[in-house]
């Protein structure tokens, strides 16, 4: 046989029983700190390397004196790799503790999770940032809640309210009409059915708020056209607005076609509008308008409420908000549902809804992904855009009041 291959055999049968003995070593130490278990490892290794050398070395019957030489050398460089192996497993631990310490505060609230100062091994500062990510996502979530159970606690209170009152001018009346003292019937008959229409309303918001926050709100999706929702909006708003001598207009393009629900969608601007319409002193004008934007159509209701303090305009959208004293709402102002809906049925549509702050008011943003548009459309598109100019306008235009 070969010496090479001789030498090779020998030094794997040495190698392969320290080597086998080191495995059961490490399935004993499976549960064992990692500091340990790479220190066992590596000196597996090194056991490996010098009982393959020195058995090679005894089977090539050298001098006594060789062999001793090639022990010492083993013994010097086994001790030597053994000691950098018990630093690096020093180092493992010293980083792992200052990890598991700084995972402790991962569930406070003030502190939370700080990475640990100092190098650490690249899995364990990829395992740090993760931490500290979490601890950023944890402390929004904490924050988010907090804020809707503010929200919840706010919409109890005045919902209560909001309740009692008419519920009481109603037992009022009965009363009146039940005793015979009332002297105008009629008008007590139309104030009944105004103040059932009233709790009706809000019921019905806080039944459309239910389905949003359950996920359980299904969508009947169709190709609409954005300008007919426009118009129907503000034709139902009329005599709101009218009644409160406000202007509304409304400008859409044509065509602006959007695949939705155009019931919920209808729900969602009438309460814009709605909102829009008692924010508005006497005299002033709020305007609706539909454009295209990259990839959508973005719908607009402005206002002249005389704008939204900077620290609220994140907060106009939650649940019960009422905003401050300049958006106070008055006796019909509901109990702060209609925003909280708006903002449940466009994000159901995969959309976006902001508001943000004018020269004389706030401008609601509606923004929901635009559906390609058929061959009928593109059929109007070509025709408006043929005819003369004056001959029609350049969107649909809904007269003010």
């Amino acid at each position: 046989m070969n010496a090479k291959i001789q030498v090779v055999l020998i030094a794997a049968g040495y190698a392969g029983a320290v080597g086998a003995m080191g495995v059961g070593a490490i399935r004993l130490l499976r549960r064992a700190s990692l500091r340990l278990s790479l220190q066992v490892a590596s000196a597996i290794a090194v056991l490996a390397v010098v009982a393959g050398t020195l058995g090679t070395a005894n089977a090539m019957f050298i001098s006594q004196h060789d062999l001793g030489v090639v022990t010492m050398v083993c013994a010097v460089a086994g001790l030597a790799a053994f000691g950098v192996c018990w630093l690096l497993g020093r180092q493992v631990e010293t980083s792992s503790l200052a990890l598991r310490r700084a995972a402790r505060a991962l569930g406070q609230e003030e502190d939370g999770f700080r990475s640990p100062a100092g190098p650490m091994a690249a899995e364990l500062t990829a395992l740090s940032q993760e931490l500290a990510a979490t601890s950023v996502k944890l402390h929004q979530a904490r924050e988010s809640e907090r804020r809707m159970e503010r929200s919840r606690r706010q919409l109890v209170a005045w919902v209560s309210h909001d309740l009692r009152t008419p519920l009481a001018e109603l037992r009022a009346m009965a009363e009146a009409l039940e005793d015979g003292i009332a002297a105008d019937t009629g008008r007590y008959h139309r104030q009944i059915r105004a103040e059932v229409a009233r709790l009706s309303n809000m019921v019905d918001d806080l039944f459309e708020l239910s389905r949003i926050e359950s996920g359980t709100l299904s969508l009947s999706l169709d190709r609409i056209e954005v300008g007919d929702l426009v118009s129907d909006a503000v034709a139902s708003m009329e005599a709101l607005a009218r009644g409160r001598g406000v202007q509304l207009t409304g400008v859409a393009g044509s065509p602006l076609m959007v695949q939705a629900d155009a019931r919920e969608l209808s729900r969602a601007l009438a309460n814009l509008l709605a909102n829009a319409i008692r924010h508005t002193p006497e005299g002033g004008c709020v305007q609706v308008a539909a454009s295209a934007e990259a990839g959508g159509v973005l719908v607009t209701v402005a206002d002249g409420c005389g704008g939204i303090p900077e620290a609220d305009l994140a907060l106009v959208f939650d649940l019960a908000w009422r905003g401050t004293s300049a958006r106070t709402p008055g006796a019909d102002g509901g109990a702060g549902l209609g925003l909280a809906i708006v903002r449940g049925i466009v994000e159901a549509h995969q959309g976006q809804v902001s508001v943000v702050n004018t020269e004389d008011g706030c401008r609601f943003e509606v923004r929901l992904p635009a559906c390609p548009l058929s061959d009928d459309d593109n059929a109007e598109a070509d025709r408006v855009v043929s005819e003369p100019a004056g001959s029609r306008p350049a969107g649909l235009l809904i007269p003010g009041l």
